[in-house]
């Protein structure tokens, strides 16, 4: 760099007061005042070169400075331009040399407090504040409940609010942040609109990006509607932050049509926004039409990131599109993303869901950092698969490495043992859950448990287990009752449950069309026929099976009779000839017999 970039004029020099102050004041230019500071008075020489950093050569000058005022007003500059740590030494040294800081230098202070998460010097400043009469300054006041808030202290919070006689748009901001992060979202609403209410005041952008956060904790679409109406009657700035809360508000909430619409309307988005969008149509389960938006944001050159390919590789699970899910773990592998943490986690479970348990035991072997849910998703993976002895295997692992399993890994664990009749080991696992591990069964594990026992045939002993349960058992319960009914044939108490079943669930065919099933076994043809024309009465139909097969990375589905697909002539016509080879050779086998 040439040494005219460091010149500063002399004209601009004289006027050292307004300089020091700057925000941008750098330390060359501190030495250029410096400099003209030794033409007009006597100063000792420079400290030497070797030991001149920026706060060692602030405090030479303020040292040997006889002026109070000047020395304050570059105290209040100075730490602007310095990282957190050295603004707490130059507090100290202020103190040290008799200058008190005031309202501009405690809250630069104070911020480098929260910055560094130094609560015990934030407190030691408070007490300051308190000492000096400054605890009245309104932005002393919002540099401390900043610092209590990202402490956590939420009493702290409010009792600083509570006690100021003058709040701004700041001080709201920062209670109604503390009480959505802390956890209490509908607290945080309560308090934006007596803001608005009482004082009257109008809400910016930060504020209603903090308000709409809440909104989406809580999943209620009208008070989300609510500040939507109070953003456009107000004029407040639809910049690309306040988008982006609107659409996450609005997924979250379940509206997806009006999320597509806000997020169509925005002038500016970022990947953040198509991250909202796409993560938000996941979770609603519209699963092809978060991959659809993927295709669109890679089309206007958005580069997905990691929460980008975790939603993708969530939807890829759930159509079962193993060929795009190979190609996310492509561009995983050639941008090199590590495959750890939730992106490890995504790639396990796609792959298990896709049906290519191999590769996801791969990814998870690969991991080099492996939590709670990555030994989750492969032991659920593998019990889906049948694979057993490697489920529960990886689970007797994780209590050796460290990893504690959630009420998630049980599931997985207890249907592993359903699966592979494993009776006794499941009833270990069940009792382990309370008396190991300390997590209390839900009516998901008592569902896998009278599975596992309604396929061993112990039909008595599943009964009992619902009788004893803390709760009321759901649907799941008595359908995993109803299946083992079915598997051995036991058609009294099949008629019993399922009218526990029906009570639950009114409006379900499943457990109709399973009990229909059973007296059809049974050649109970009259009871068959009796029961389906209750399901007419009442208006049920028969869920149909659905069948999907991907080709180059498009899933079609077809129903049983479905005529919608394009080639439906071909298809049917390829489905007559491979029923006639069947047929042939089983009339070879027959022959041959």
């Amino acid at each position: 760099m040439s040494s005219q970039s460091y010149y500063c004029p002399v004209s601009s020099l004289l006027n050292s007061q307004q300089l020091i102050k700057s925000p941008t004041l750098s330390l060359t230019q501190l030495r250029q005042i410096h400099a003209l500071v030794l033409k007009t008075t006597t100063l000792p020489p420079p400290p030497p070169r070797q030991l001149i950093n920026n706060l060692h050569y602030f405090s030479y000058i303020l040292t040997h400075l006889d002026k109070p005022l000047l020395s304050l007003s570059l105290c209040n500059s100075i730490p602007r331009s310095l990282s957190p740590l050295p603004s707490l030494s130059l507090f100290r040294h202020m103190l040290s040399h008799g200058l008190l800081p005031d309202h501009y230098t405690v809250p630069f202070v104070l911020n480098a407090c929260s910055q560094s998460g130094l609560l015990s010097q934030g407190l030691q400043i408070h007490a300051y504040s308190v000492k000096t009469a400054l605890i009245t300054n309104v932005y002393v006041i919002n540099t401390l409940m900043r610092l209590y808030s990202v402490s956590g202290l939420l009493n702290c919070v409010r009792h600083l609010f509570d006690r100021t006689p003058q709040r701004d748009l700041v001080s709201w901001t920062t209670l109604i942040q503390c009480y959505v992060k802390m956890g209490f979202p509908r607290e945080g609403v309560a308090a934006f609109f007596r803001m608005c209410d009482e004082k009257k005041l109008k809400a910016d952008e930060m504020t209603v990006e903090v308000v709409l956060s809440a909104c989406s904790k809580l999943g209620q679409l009208s008070l989300g509607t609510k500040i939507h109406t109070y953003i456009r009657d107000n004029g407040v700035t639809v910049d690309v932050f306040v988008g982006n809360a609107l659409v996450d508000m609005y997924l979250k909430c379940g509206d997806a049509d009006i999320a597509r619409k806000v997020f169509d309307e925005m002038p500016n988005r970022n990947v953040v926004s198509w991250n909202s969008l796409i993560s938000g149509l996941a979770h609603q389960g519209q699963f092809k039409d978060a991959l659809r938006m993927f295709r669109k944001m890679q089309s206007v050159g958005i580069e997905p990131d990691d929460v980008t390919l975790v939603a993708v590789l969530n939807s890829c699970a759930n159509l079962g599109l193993l060929e795009l899910g190979k190609w996310v773990h492509s561009y995983i592998g050639r941008y090199r993303i590590k495959a750890d943490g939730f992106i490890g986690n995504a790639l396990v479970a796609m792959y298990a869901k896709c049906g290519s348990i191999d590769q996801a035991l791969m990814v998870f072997k690969r991991m080099k950092h492996r939590d709670v849910y990555s030994c989750t998703a492969i032991i659920v993976g593998l019990a889906l698969h049948g694979e057993v002895e490697m489920a529960l295997s990886i689970f007797s692992e994780m209590p050796k490495v460290g990893v504690k399993p959630d009420e998630v890994t049980f599931i997985g664990v207890l249907t592993a043992c359903s699966h592979a009749g494993l009776v006794v080991e499941g009833q270990k696992y069940f009792r382990d859950m309370l008396y190991v591990y300390e997590l209390r069964p839900q009516t998901e594990h008592y569902s896998c448990m009278v599975d596992l026992l309604g396929r061993a045939g112990l039909l008595e002993e599943a009964e009992e287990l619902i009788r004893n349960m803390p709760m009321e058992p759901d649907a799941h319960v008595w359908g995993a009752l109803l299946g083992a009914c079915r598997i051995h044939g036991k058609v009294e108490l099949g008629e019993e449950v399922m009218k526990k079943v029906v009570k639950v669930e009114p409006e379900r065919d499943g457990a109709y069309v399973l009990m229909s099933n059973m007296y059809s076994s049974a050649n109970k043809w009259k009871e068959a026929l009796k029961l389906r024309k209750e399901m007419k009465e009442k208006k049920m139909r028969k869920t149909p099976g659905c069948s999907c097969i991907e080709v180059e990375g498009v899933v079609y589905e077809f129903r049983k009779g479905d005529k919608s697909h394009p080639a439906t002539k071909e298809i049917y016509k390829l489905a007559q000839q491979m029923t006639r080879h069947m047929k042939n050779y089983e009339h070879l086998g027959c022959i041959k017999k």
